[in-house]
C-alpha cells in the first residue's frame, strides 16, 4: 500500500478576509406620505332643486338627497319621541267609565300604529342613506335603470323605478288574492 503523506490529507486553511467596508457618512431616509383624497362636501343652497339638465346623480344631487333624507329622519325621530313621551303621560288618567277607557285604548292603538309606520320609514331612510354612500342611490334595485329626479323628489326612499314598482305591486296583488 502506498503511503499517504500527511500534507496531502490536510485541509487547506481558509484565508481570513480583511475587507474594510466604508460606512456611509449620511443616511437618508425617504419618508413617503400617502394622502387620502378626502372629498370636500358639496355645498348647495337651501333652495337648490336638482334639474334634469344636470348629470344624473352627480355630487350635487347626492348631496341634496342626503340633506333631505337626514332632515326628514330627524323630524320623524323627534315626532316619535314626543308621541311616546306624551302617550306615556296619558297612562295616569285611568277612567272608571268603560267608554272612555275604550276610546283611550283605541287612540293609543292608532298612535302606536303610526309610530310603527314611522319606524319602518326611518329604516327605509337609513337604507337610502346607505345607497347614497355606495353611489347606487337613484338607480332601480331590479333593473339598474335611473329612477328619475321627479320620482325621487316626491319619494326619496324609492328604490324601484316606476315600471319595476308597478310590476311589484301587481305581483303583490296577485299573491294577495290567492
Amino acid at each position: 500500500m502506498p503511503k499517504i503523506s500527511k500534507s496531502s490529507t490536510k485541509k487547506p486553511k481558509a484565508k481570513k478576509a480583511t475587507k474594510k467596508t466604508k460606512k456611509p457618512s449620511k443616511i437618508i431616509k425617504k419618508v413617503v406620505t400617502i394622502e387620502k383624497k378626502e372629498k370636500t362636501p358639496i355645498k348647495i343652497s337651501k333652495n337648490y332643486i336638482p334639474k334634469d339638465t344636470e348629470k344624473y346623480m352627480c355630487e350635487k344631487h347626492l348631496s341634496f338627497f342626503k340633506i333631505k333624507l337626514t332632515e326628514w329622519k330627524k323630524e320623524l325621530v323627534k315626532a316619535n319621541n314626543e308621541a311616546l313621551y306624551h302617550g306615556s303621560m296619558d297612562d295616569n288618567s285611568v277612567s272608571a267609565d268603560i267608554v272612555d277607557q275604550a276610546s283611550s285604548y283605541t287612540d293609543k292603538t292608532v298612535e302606536m300604529k303610526a309610530i310603527n309606520r314611522q319606524i319602518k320609514l326611518i329604516s327605509k331612510i337609513d337604507q337610502a342613506l346607505l345607497r347614497i354612500r355606495d353611489k347606487t342611490f337613484g338607480f332601480c334595485a331590479e333593473t339598474a335603470e335611473p329612477i328619475g329626479i321627479k320620482r325621487l323628489i316626491a319619494r326619496p326612499v324609492a328604490h324601484l323605478c316606476i315600471a319595476a314598482q308597478e310590476k311589484h305591486e301587481k305581483d303583490e296583488k296577485v299573491y294577495a288574492d290567492d
